[in-house]
């Protein structure tokens, strides 16, 4: 079983992952590997000597062809899964993002993008995934976050 918990800070060296919630004209935005056949949100792994948010920014931009964006950090998510990590708890940042233009193509390991205004029915990673959107949801009602179309 996963169980993911969020923070409101940890030490930087610790952020290992950054997931990005994206919007674009009020409706989400879900990729999907070419080598799966279920839905994720963009993020990914931090490369050495890449900050969080730089690792956020090159992930949207990878997996969604995002080229103009506003983004926010939402708070610090981790995961603890007896088959991650040794069952040690990886810790990553989460962002919002609202997109107002995309490149038209993807020139990574993203076969497609998708923009809707409901949720997948098929995630990636189930357990996860949802908890993240709930999260984000938490934090925009907090904030009065209104995308404005």
């Amino acid at each position: 079983m996963k169980e993911v918990k969020f923070y409101e800070t940890i030490k930087d060296e610790l952020l290992k992952f950054a997931v990005i919630i994206t919007k674009t004209e009020n409706k989400y935005v879900f990729c999907k590997h070419r080598d799966r056949d279920t839905w994720e949100i963009p993020g990914g792994h931090r490369e050495p000597g890449e900050t969080i948010l730089d690792t956020a920014k090159r992930e949207l931009y990878e997996e969604t062809g995002a080229l103009e964006f506003a983004i926010e950090p939402v708070c610090v998510y981790s995961v603890t899964a007896p088959e991650n990590f040794n069952g040690v708890e990886s810790f990553g940042m989460l962002y919002f993002a609202d997109v107002n233009q995309f490149e038209k193509e993807i020139h990574s390991e993203i076969e497609k993008i998708i923009i809707t205004d409901r949720l997948p029915d098929r995630w990636t990673y189930p357990d996860i995934q949802p908890k993240l959107l709930e999260e984000v949801g938490r934090w925009e009602r907090y904030n009065k976050f209104v995308i404005e179309t």
